[in-house]
Formats: structure tokens, C-alpha cells, sequence
């Protein structure tokens, strides 16, 4: 892995070890003992080390190079594919990607952000920030699943709407305000899942949803660290700080109530292995839309009104 944190060293070395062990012991069962002590060992050492991260470093995880996307989700999750482009306004933004296919054999939409892996598709990706044209493309997917009663599956991993002058001409505030809207109103099923990061507007645009899940070391917040920081202190020296303040990991978004469920992540984090992470996944998604699956369309509106009306709820 090109990218390692300074934390998780330990833990990469231990599980690259891990990882040439397996490959041996698919041709030779005599490593198979062997692999099983390393990853009883490797387990062990990543529940000690990121046991003890600290609320900035959990944010570093969930920006991870490595760390898989919506798009890694898709290829092991949903089957029968299609992606749909194009806002049918302006143009195709490619940090939001969506589409159709089939999810434990049902039809479902789905939509998320992406990010790119290298300096080129980060910038085609525009770095996984939304134009305006990309939360209108994901509204045309939402009405579409609404037209053809179908569950809405939505990913979450964006810094925040892209902040340029030429979306603000574009009406980057209408099109979020309006995603919002559209997915309140929506008669079908819709669960979220905050893969990486979570940022402020740009992200809930994704997230009115009936069941929001998070993946171990996600964050979602208001705004990012270090612009919190930068705001407060006008130092990017006290992002670490302002990630504490804000409560923005999984532990207390799960208390205050503002996602439902944690997703655990495989040993060292998502970006260790994907194939893991996604069958992870997948156990609470399968899950969190079952739990949906009695509910007729008012009463879809109404748990999901229910739900962020108690968002902030204080009792004296």
C-alpha cells in the first residue's frame, strides 16, 4: 500500500504479512495453521491500536487513498448494473454516480459520491465535491425510483459541495435544498450508509434517509475539522481539537442519535481489505432494509420525518 498513516504502521506491515500468507496457503495447506495464528495476532494488534485513535485520527482514516468507494461497493453489492448519467439540465457530474441494478435479487436505485484514486480521476471526479448538476442528477434517480417503487440506496463520501463561484451561478444551494426535499418526500424505502467522509450539506443531500449506518471510522459533520478550525481559531494547527469538539465519529453520532447503527470494519480499517468491508457491509444494509419492508409509502414519509425531527431533541 502506497499510503500508510504513521499510526496504522504497525498494523499494515502485520497485515501485508497476513495477505502473502494467504496466497501461499491456497497452494500449500501446511501454512494454513501458520495463517490462522498471524491472523488471530493481526486482529488482536489492530483492536489495540485503533482502539485508542483519537476523534482526527479516525477522520485521516476515512480519507484514506485506499479506502474503498461507492463505486468498490457497487462491483461486489449489486448485480445487473447500469449506470445512468447526466442531470438532463447541464451536464454529468461525475463526483455523484447512480444508477440501476439488482441487490439480493431486488431492483433497487442506487447513488453515491466518487472520488478518484489518482491525481487524473480525482480531478475528473472533481475530489468527490458535487456540482449542482450532480445532486440534480441524483434527484432525477430518486424520482425514478419513486415512479417505479424501488429502494433507494444512497453512499456518502464527500468533503462537502464543491464551493466554486461557477456552482454558486449554477445554484448549488437550490439543487442540495432540493435533493433534500425530494428525498423527504420519497414513498420508497431509502438507506444510507457513510462509507468515508461525510461532509456538512453536501453530504445530507444524499442522507434523508429511513436508516442511516456508518462505517466504523466515517465522520460525518457539519463541517470538516479543518474548516471548523480555521473559524474558530483561524489555525489549521487546531483542526484536531475542533474534530474532538464536534463529536463527528461513529461512537457519538450513534448517541446523539444522528445515524442508527455502526458498521464494523476488517482488521487496519476498510482499505485493508475491500472484499471484507464490503461483506461487512452488506449484513447491515440487507438488514436495515428488511426492516423496511412492512411499511407502505405514508408510513416511509413518516419514519423518516420522525426520524430527523428527534435530531437535536432536548428534554429539561
Amino acid at each position: 500500500m502506497a499510503h500508510v498513516l504513521a499510526f496504522e504502521k504497525p498494523v499494515v506491515e502485520l497485515v501485508t504479512r497476513v495477505r502473502e500468507l494467504r496466497d501461499l496457503a491456497k497452494t500449500d495447506d501446511r501454512f494454513a495453521a501458520e495463517l490462522r495464528r498471524l491472523e488471530d495476532k493481526a486482529a488482536k494488534l489492530a483492536r489495540e491500536v485503533f482502539s485508542k485513535l483519537s476523534p482526527m485520527q479516525k477522520v485521516q482514516l476515512s480519507r484514506h487513498p485506499s479506502r474503498p468507494y461507492t463505486l468498490d461497493y457497487v462491483a461486489r453489492l449489486i448485480t445487473d448494473w447500469v449506470e445512468l448519467h447526466g442531470d438532463r439540465r447541464y451536464a454529468d457530474d461525475a463526483s455523484v454516480i447512480g444508477g440501476l441494478g439488482r441487490y439480493h435479487g431486488r431492483s433497487v436505485v442506487v447513488v453515491g459520491h466518487q472520488k478518484g484514486r489518482n491525481a487524473k480521476e480525482n480531478v475528473m471526479r472533481n475530489f468527490g465535491m458535487p456540482n449542482p448538476e450532480g445532486y440534480r442528477k441524483a434527484i432525477r434517480l430518486y424520482e425514478l425510483a419513486e415512479r417505479f417503487g424501488l429502494p433507494v440506496i444512497t453512499f456518502i463520501d464527500t468533503p462537502g459541495a464543491f464551493p466554486g463561484l461557477e456552482a454558486e451561478e449554477r445554484g448549488q444551494s437550490e439543487a442540495i435544498g432540493a435533493s433534500l426535499e425530494v428525498m423527504a418526500g420519497l414513498g420508497v424505502p431509502i438507506v444510507t450508509t457513510v462509507i468515508g467522509e461525510g461532509g456538512s450539506g453536501g453530504a445530507l443531500a444524499l442522507g434523508v434517509a429511513n436508516r442511516v449506518l456508518v462505517l466504523e471510522f466515517s465522520y460525518y459533520s457539519v463541517i470538516t475539522p479543518e474548516g471548523c478550525a480555521a473559524i474558530l481559531w483561524n489555525s489549521a494547527a487546531m483542526a484536531p481539537e475542533a474534530a474532538a469538539r464536534l463529536k463527528i465519529t461513529a461512537p457519538h453520532l450513534v448517541e446523539l442519535g444522528v445515524v442508527d447503527s455502526v458498521v464494523d470494519e476488517p482488521p487496519g480499517g476498510a482499505h485493508q481489505d475491500h472484499d471484507h468491508a464490503a461483506s461487512l457491509l452488506d449484513r447491515a444494509l440487507f438488514d436495515a432494509l428488511n426492516s423496511l419492508g412492512n411499511m407502505n409509502p405514508d408510513q416511509l414519509r413518516e419514519d423518516r420525518y420522525q426520524r430527523f425531527r428527534r435530531l437535536g431533541a432536548y428534554v429539561a
